[in-house]
């Protein structure tokens, strides 16, 4: 977890947090300064604990406290806000008998820490969701370790609760990592095609897709997004952060592809870096690399041209940079913007 600290109010809780500390180098250990014992390695505090948690609260990642339950709740539950932005809380008993997942289990990780730290300190992790209690497919988490993004989270609650319901669940994979399953659970069908996937009687759908479905099944759909799209860049040094931006979006919308699953953006290497290309990056969020010269010149592209060959000494910029990148297929061919700017797009091939 990036950033966790722990949250220790009794002298049994600052042993335990010591013990924590030479588990977790990386934590930070708060107690109260009257139970000061000279450690160095812990931070004691002056202000009330209710203050200190809810400072703790809002600048962790993560948030271990070691003292009753209840006690937890009723000093955080005036700060809750969404399982998008709390972060993980783990509440620890002052005898070290159970680990308890309290808040943000799967987005938060509360659940993975739980399991780590009961592991380490010897205590019986208590886990309450559904989906690990059944031990089925946590819809909200599918694809997190590769990065895959959800598409829309609106749908995540109802298609969770077919699948902890045991209902049937069909998967569409067009796109990304095979892998995000070690065995699937019976109520759950994968189907080779789209119009399959409709044609089944499907509660709900899991759908891992970089292209933009419009159809109503999209409504009893949680949709992935993997980042399977590397966008090739042709431009001139001055071509402007608009240009650029509105060629992509122009591209997506024709080709009906999800800006959310664009991995990189990719151009040729020029002596000074092209500003609109970093501010395009910077704005969408997504990186942004370079390919040298001689290496696209390698690269074999549908549509090379004579004129680019003469100024930028590679016969295709944006193809070829999109090919070499992607080590994948090109999906959209070059498409130009007069006067300075050419789009093309690549698939990743898992």
């Amino acid at each position: 977890m990036e950033k966790t600290s722990v949250l220790a109010i009794t002298k049994n809780g600052v042993s335990i947090g010591q013990n924590l500390k030479r588990l977790f180098p990386s934590w930070s250990i708060f107690a109260p300064a009257k139970f000061s014992n000279g450690d160095n390695e812990i931070i004691w505090y002056s202000t009330s604990t209710s203050e200190k948690i809810v400072e703790l609260f809002k600048n962790n990642n993560a948030l271990v406290c070691l003292f009753s339950l209840g006690a937890v709740i009723r000093l955080i539950a005036p700060h809750l806000k969404d399982k998008k932005t709390d972060p993980a809380v783990i509440v620890i008993d002052d005898k070290t008998n159970f680990v308890i997942s309290v808040l943000s289990g799967h987005i938060g990780g509360a659940n993975e820490l739980t399991q780590e730290i009961a592991e380490k300190i010897g205590a019986l992790p208590i886990i309450t969701t559904a989906a690990d209690v059944n031990k089925t497919i946590a819809v909200d988490l599918v694809g997190r370790e590769f990065n895959w993004k959800i598409d829309d989270d609106s749908t995540v609650t109802k298609i969770s609760a077919h699948m902890v319901n045991e209902e049937s669940i069909g998967v569409f994979q067009q796109v990304g990592k095979k892998n995000w399953y070690k065995e699937l659970p019976k109520n759950v069908a994968i189907y080779d095609t789209l119009e399959d996937l409709k044609k089944s009687n499907s509660k709900g759908h899991l759908i891992i897709s970089d292209r933009i479905i419009d159809d109503e099944i999209v409504n009893e759909s949680v949709i992935y997004r993997p980042p399977s799209l590397v966008v090739g860049v042709g431009l001139h040094w001055d071509t402007t952060k608009e240009t650029i931006r509105n060629g992509i979006e122009h591209c997506l919308e024709k080709f009906k592809l999800s800006s959310k699953s664009i991995a990189k953006l990719v151009s040729i290497k020029k002596p000074q870096d092209v500003q609109g290309l970093i501010d395009v990056g910077k704005e969408m969020g997504i990186p942004v690399e370079y390919v040298n010269r001689e290496d696209l010149a390698e690269v074999s592209a549908p549509n090379p041209s004579e004129t680019v060959k003469k100024f930028e000494g590679t016969a295709s910029v944006s193809e070829a940079a999109a090919l070499k990148v992607s080590a994948g297929e090109l999906i959209v061919e070059k498409q130009k913007f007069p006067p300075n700017l050419t789009i093309a797009i690549a698939r990743v091939v898992n």
